[in-house]
């Protein structure tokens, strides 16, 4: 498994948005639940319409079996009113064409994420990107990192600095301004 980064830039973050809004509806849903919510894409890809339907999801965590309410922005409540507009309760969020009413597997989500990487010219990008990309932002925003470490249920506050990549950009930082004189 390779290493991944959060998405860090937010022009880089608007880009791959417009870039997967106009290539596809659902792919541009995807990375919008995945950037605003935290969840892994293992419980993303199991959401259902009824799920979207609600000011919060509401979801058991396949990794940890936890029960876990994420409340869904505004902005992302918005754009998923618009999405489901039409669909059946039923029905998966991030629906294949494979298929009769099965969601899309993991590798389909990682290929989404690559192509609009790769259309903004990032590495080390995954679907775990999007999960890194939420926990990095929501710190630069709130700076809160007990509460961020309780979201992720991380063991330590040092773990989720780590996870989000908060001690890699002090690490390049040093090494940028660092001389030998």
């Amino acid at each position: 498994m390779n290493f991944v980064q959060p998405i860090r830039c937010p022009e880089v973050l608007r880009e791959m948005k417009r870039f997967l809004r106009e290539k596809n509806e659902r792919n541009y849903i995807l990375f919008l639940v995945g950037i605003y919510s935290g969840l892994r894409i293992s419980d993303i890809l199991q959401l259902r319409v009824s799920d979207a339907k609600k000011p919060y999801f509401s979801i058991r965590e396949q990794k940890t079996n936890k029960q876990k309410r994420i409340p869904i922005s505004p902005r992302v409540k918005r754009e998923l009113d618009k999405f489901i507009e039409g669909k059946e309760d039923y029905e998966f969020l991030f629906k294949s064409r494979e298929g009769i009413n099965k969601p899309i597997g993991r590798s389909m989500a990682y290929k989404i994420i690559r192509e609009a990487a790769e259309f903004v010219s990032l590495d080390e990008i995954g679907t775990h990107s999007l999960r890194k990309t939420f926990g990095y932002h929501f710190y630069l925003k709130n700076k809160d990192v007990a509460m961020l470490q309780e979201i992720f249920n991380h063991a330590s506050q040092d773990i989720t600095l780590r996870y989000i990549g908060i001690n890699q950009d002090g690490i390049d930082k040093a090494m940028k301004d660092f001389r030998i004189y």
